[in-house]
């Protein structure tokens, strides 16, 4: 008996009790939905909610395999197995089998606990509410793993993750009713519930974390540091990295957002499958060139000097705001969540600009959390409906002159 066949039947065993949404998610993950209309006037379209996420899961596995490549990159290169040199993107001591095994192993266990946990709360709610299981986690839990730090525990992650499925989600009604994006609902429990493990110098490096405990142990052994690019410009240390190698992404970060080459063609790819919306990532990496042309201009007005904490990140050359941080991941792949962006073209504009002018504000203003694209993102999910609101009052009100003008 076909495995097609063996979930189709358990399905009618099924049908009617609790667990009737757990093996129709299952049954339509793997194929088709043997359901269609046949009444009524419908649109008629090749592409539905699961063919969706997964057009966006294509778009972030470059993502995802790149990570796991740098991750054991940056491993070695602490540890002092490679030396570091420009144009790493390129070498063959970036591409070995060893990079890649050493992140591989690293990173499977927070893809398998992000779906594993993810999809765990999302059959509980289904079959408890009695309603289908939706494809929305689908994106999320391979969203998760790729804004985390490489070093995060994975009992914390298994938290954050009900956390933001429950609270981020569920609580407004589950897919397509949620108003903040879950993904970094996740991750901003975790930066406030557990700060440690979410910044310093010793979370984005694979074994940095363990090494650091068997010096405090006693043991004769070097120290790991990989403080990323905004954790050295907020203490106003120096750059220390070639733009070509932020660019490429051959730099300490998170598992996935580090490579803007990589997230601008996945971007591209989005805006091509019509699924990312372009005016969104255009207006928000506008947004964000705005406020660091402004902070430039005030260092060099004079009015802020080197002895100020906010020197560091607030005298950054302007465009390299696009290429450090998770600016780019947040403004390609989360800015762009047709869920809890704004729905109008002119409110998109509106909302993306905002969140890259808020992103690179924070970014300056506090140093402690140099990281401000995710609390942007979130601050504008919010007000996402009330910009689309005002959009669409104020074309209601120029149409209602328009029609006095004519009746006159």
């Amino acid at each position: 008996m076909s495995l097609k066949s063996t979930l189709h039947n358990l399905k009618e065993k099924y049908k009617g009790t609790k667990m009737a949404p757990a093996f129709n998610a299952i049954h339509t993950f793997l194929y088709l939905p043997n359901e269609t209309t046949h009444n009524g006037t419908h649109i008629k379209a090749a592409d539905d909610l699961k063919r969706t996420m997964n057009t966006v899961i294509l778009a972030l596995v470059p993502c995802l395999l790149f990570g796991m490549f740098n991750a054991g990159y940056q491993h070695n290169l602490a540890i002092g197995e490679v030396q570091s040199a420009t144009g790493s993107f390129f070498s063959a001591a970036f591409w070995t089998l060893d990079n890649f095994m050493i992140g591989f192993w690293k990173i499977l266990p927070l893809v398998i606990v992000s779906y594993g946990v993810g999809l765990g709360v999302e059959f509980l709610f289904a079959i408890i509410k009695k309603h289908e299981v939706e494809e929305g986690y689908l994106v999320t839990g391979m969203l998760v793993p790729l804004i985390v730090p490489i070093d995060i525990p994975l009992w914390m992650l298994g938290v954050a993750v009900v956390f933001g499925v429950v609270i981020g989600k569920e609580v407004f009604g589950g897919t397509g009713m949620n108003i903040l994006n879950p993904a970094l609902t996740i991750r901003a429990f975790l930066f406030f519930a557990y700060p440690t493990w979410m910044s310093g110098d010793k979370v984005w490096v694979e074994g940095a974390v363990e090494r650091t405990k068997e010096i405090a142990g006693g043991a004769n052994l070097d120290a790991i540091s990989g403080e990323t690019i905004l954790g050295s410009l907020a203490q106003n240390q120096p750059l220390g990295y070639d733009w070509l190698d932020m660019f490429y992404g051959i730099i300490p970060g998170s598992v996935g957002e580090t490579s803007t080459l990589l997230i601008l063609l996945g971007g591209l790819f989005l805006i091509f499958s019509k699924i990312g919306s372009w005016r969104i990532m255009l207006s928000a990496a506008a947004g964000a060139l705005a406020m660091g042309l402004i902070f430039n201009g005030v260092v060099d007005s004079g009015w802020i000097t080197e002895s100020s904490k906010f020197y560091g990140l607030m005298s950054t050359t302007w465009w390299h705001h696009l290429l450090i941080g998770g600016f780019a991941f947040g403004a390609v792949y989360m800015a762009t969540d047709p869920v809890t962006a704004s729905q109008t073209n002119k409110g998109k504009w509106i909302y993306g600009f905002l969140i890259g002018f808020i992103s690179i504000l924070i970014r300056v203003f506090n140093p402690a959390y140099p990281e401000g694209v995710m609390l942007a993102i979130l601050l504008m999910n919010v007000f996402a409906p009330t910009i689309d609101h005002y959009v669409v009052q104020g074309n209601v009100k120029r149409r209602l002159k328009r029609a006095k003008v004519k009746t006159v």
